[in-house]
């Protein structure tokens, strides 16, 4: 399947007045290689494992695969990811006919809210909300799995 998202950092935290629901999610790397990412990651009590593929030269679309697996053995995978294990709480906001996923990190990464916004092709027209910032789509910085190697709190 390919994902097609656009990234944003966030201005403020008005986008709470909109939230439908939101859920902690834990997440870590056992592969950040540029050209795939094999990430596991556990949400409320579920569990995934999910590889990436490299993103286009825009950044917006890449191959992504996804599957259920067991949540003990996620627990164990995670210890085996590479470095620390990124925790995050989610917030899903619908806004005028689309659904915002916005992460507010904890952390090594405290301080960093980023929102993604998945569409259906790549020039998609949407309404962007006050709250929404800079579009750092295709910016590695903001990959969680640059994250993971590189916490938002160590950056100068």
């Amino acid at each position: 399947m390919i994902e097609i998202e656009r990234k944003y950092k966030v201005k403020n935290t008005n986008f709470l007045n909109a939230l439908s629901h939101s859920f902690k999610i834990a997440q870590g790397y056992l592969n950040t290689h540029p050209e795939r990412t094999v990430r596991i990651r556990t949400r409320d009590d579920k569990a995934y494992i999910t590889i990436k593929g490299k993103s286009n030269e825009k950044g917006t679309s890449r191959l992504e695969w996804e599957k259920e697996i067991n949540p003990e053995e996620a627990q164990q995978l995670l210890m085996l990811c590479e470095d620390f294990i990124i925790e995050k709480t989610r917030y899903i906001v619908p806004y005028r006919g689309h659904t915002f996923e916005i992460d507010v990190f904890s952390g090594l990464n405290e301080g960093l809210i980023i929102a993604e916004i998945e569409l259906s092709h790549e020039d998609e027209i949407f309404e962007k909300p006050e709250w929404l910032g800079e579009e750092v789509t295709g910016d590695v910085k903001y990959y969680n799995a640059y994250l993971s190697n590189h916490p938002y709190n160590n950056w100068n």
